[in-house]
């Protein structure tokens, strides 16, 4: 499912026009992350928490050359399925 496929569902089940499915999307999605940039957690009880993780400093490799570089440390946004979803999903 893409994001147009999902407007057009939650403006059927939400019994609403796309334009207000497609506002309601979107004012989820940055409200999700302007909450993960400030590196709080977004619970949605049945769903999952969006988080942050912080990744450490490392060193890699180039594939096409076989050198070693260094690849910085990263905040990396991390998503926990909830119990009813990992059910609905079995």
């Amino acid at each position: 499912m893409n994001k147009t496929e999902l407007i057009e569902h939650i403006a059927k089940q939400a019994d609403i026009s796309k334009a207000a499915a497609t506002r309601a999307l979107e004012a989820l999605i940055s409200g999700v992350k302007t909450t993960l940039k400030k590196g709080n957690t977004v619970s949605l009880v049945g769903f999952g928490t969006f988080a942050v993780n912080k990744r450490a400093a490392r060193s890699g490799r180039n594939p096409r050359t076989g050198a070693t570089i260094k690849i910085k440390a990263a905040k990396v946004p991390k998503f926990r399925p909830g119990k009813a979803l990992k059910d609905a999903v079995n």
